[in-house]
């Protein structure tokens, strides 16, 4: 068999994905796989049929052909043979699971190495301890601070000790059935212990040495600290260690405000925290569309959060059990006192212990591992997935990056990865939610770009929640109305953005988004709605009017 991808004009759908399939098969072709949106189809010949007679059959499919490259098949994986295993993996996160149970299916022998506890940063202190204590904020929140006349609620002061036992009894429930639970199902090894190479072809943990025909790279990454002068002699908090806190601090400084600084810090406002965020940058999320950025700024001062922008940070001290931050902010000097601090200002890969250089692992400015379109690293029998690669830094991306992994490593399959299109969300209440381009990102890339914004007091919704400051913002390709991405502040904005990512991956047009049902008093309803704003005043259509 030889493999090839040629270049295709004229694909505009899925169904012209079929066509060209079908006229491929019909020559002989095997694993054909077309893309409309990459404007390409990749396909396997049988020796004997040349690839000139699968131009011809795709031209008279009435598609355009351009560039064909012979693609290098990867080297066939015989499982079973030589060596400890087929595949050994370091790390036990979602990459890693997803991996290893692929793996299995194929047949393959699968190892997994894990220094700490199983289960990688989403389950033990990310996504879900994070997201169970950000609910209990809301709920909290809205106690004592409802906006419906006649209702007699409040809250008193938050006892932290039972939610975060009750936090640790949820996360060590899904640790079991979503991780340690499969090790037994797959029937994989776990071997416990640091995971260093030795050479390309071999791992020594606790002095045993073991070796694999592939090897995956899923170790995560943790924590980045800032270098500000006397941080080391300060107790700090970090995303893991503030989960840990028995106490509700009275007062809470953030350092970092990105996701993960916005999340945090509007968590502990919510339990009865004063929260001060502190940022480098004059703009509060610069990488989103300012119409996002300007949003979610006015979300955090309407609840009472201070925001300190544009800050260079002198030092930090601690006295007592008060520390001291102290900032220079439009020339003037600033001191910004709390009971605790907290440091969010980014992560880093783990890749320090590893020993990559004797496996001719090549790593980037940041330590993160460099991986090619099909996971391998700068070693072909090496592959790495998930946060150490410092990509899209989300479980739903590291399991898919995964599950390639296995296709390609064991399964021979050379499978490219796709992060085109992935949705990102950020749990505040409202909550944020992005995919595709923002409008510089589309004007970067040569789009001519038309756009539409639609306040948050325009959805009705909202204006039944009376939960009105969002926006939903929407980026099209002005020739074509193609919708290149979707942005949004509002309340469940992470349940929205699905269909939105389904609207920017499959190609849908703004008229196809007017023309579709949208449910009546759904904050999805805001993306119908945004689409109408492109040629209408939605404030002057009826309820539900097209």
């Amino acid at each position: 068999m030889n493999k090839y991808k040629v270049n295709i004009e004229g694909m505009t759908c899925t169904g012209c994905e079929k066509h060209v399939e079908s006229a491929l098969e019909s020559i002989g072709a095997k694993n054909t796989e077309a893309n409309f949106r990459r404007g390409e189809v990749v396909f396997e010949l049988p020796n004997g049929i040349e690839v000139e007679s699968a131009k011809r059959a795709i031209n008279e499919a009435n598609y355009q052909t351009g560039e064909i490259e012979e693609l290098l098949q990867q080297e066939n994986v015989v499982l079973g043979t030589k060596g400890n295993y087929d595949l050994l993996i370091i790390g036990s996160g979602g990459a890693a699971f997803s991996a290893a149970i692929k793996a299995i299916e194929y047949g393959a022998k699968v190892g997994m190495i894990e220094r700490g506890t199983i289960g990688g940063t989403c389950v033990n202190i990310g996504c879900v301890p994070s997201k169970t204590l950000l609910r209990a904020g809301e709920i909290n929140h809205l106690a004592k601070i409802n906006p419906f006349i006649g209702l007699q609620t409040s809250a008193g002061e938050v006892e932290l000790a039972p939610l975060i036992k009750q936090k640790n009894e949820l996360v060590s429930e899904l640790r079991n059935q979503k991780y340690v639970d499969l090790i037994d199902e797959y029937g994989f090894d776990l071997i416990e212990g640091e995971a260093s190479f030795v050479d390309e072809n071999t791992i020594e943990v606790n002095g045993t040495k073991l070796s694999a025909k592939r090897f995956l790279i899923a170790t995560g990454a943790s924590p980045s600290i800032p270098s500000i002068s006397g941080l080391n002699k300060v107790d700090y908090l970090t995303s893991t260690t503030l989960f840990e806190l028995k106490k509700v601090p009275k007062r809470l400084t953030v350092i970092g405000s990105g996701y993960i600084g916005i999340e945090l810090g509007q968590l502990f406002h919510h339990l009865g925290s004063e929260v001060t965020l502190i940022q480098r940058s004059e703009r509060l999320l610069k990488e989103y569309d300012p119409e996002i950025s300007e949003t979610v700024e006015k979300m955090l001062i309407e609840q009472g959060i201070h925001l300190i922008k544009g800050a260079t940070y002198e030092c930090v001290e601690q006295d007592g059990e008060i520390k001291k931050v102290y900032l220079t902010v439009n020339s003037k000097k600033k001191v910004v006192e709390s009971e605790q601090l907290l440091i969010a200002t980014g992560r880093k890969p783990n890749t320090d212990s590893l020993n990559l250089r004797a496996a001719g692992v090549d790593v980037g400015k940041q330590k993160e591992i460099l991986i090619n379109e099909f996971a391998q690293t700068s070693n072909e029998k090496i592959y790495a997935a998930g946060d150490v690669t410092l990509g899209p830094q989300f479980v739903y991306v590291a399991a898919y990056e995964g599950g390639v992994v296995a296709d390609n490593a064991v399964g021979g399959l050379n499978k490219k990865l796709d992060l085109s299109v992935v949705p990102i969300v950020t749990f505040t209440n409202p909550s944020i939610a992005t995919v595709g381009l923002t409008e510089e990102q589309a004007k970067e890339k040569g789009y001519e770009v038309k756009t539409s914004v639609l306040p948050l007091d325009a959805v009705p919704r909202a204006i039944v929640n009376r939960e009105t400051t969002g926006v939903f913002k929407l980026v099209a390709d002005a020739k074509t109305l193609k919708v290149l991405g979707v942005h949004i502040v509002a309340e469940n904005a992470g349940d929205v953005i699905y269909a939105a990512t389904l609207a920017v991956k499959f190609g849908l047009t703004v008229e196809d988004l007017k023309e579709s049902f949208a449910p009546y008093l759904t904050s999805a309803e805001g993306i119908k709605l945004a689409a109408l704003t492109f040629d209408k005043d939605v404030s002057k259509l009826s309820c539900c009017a097209g």
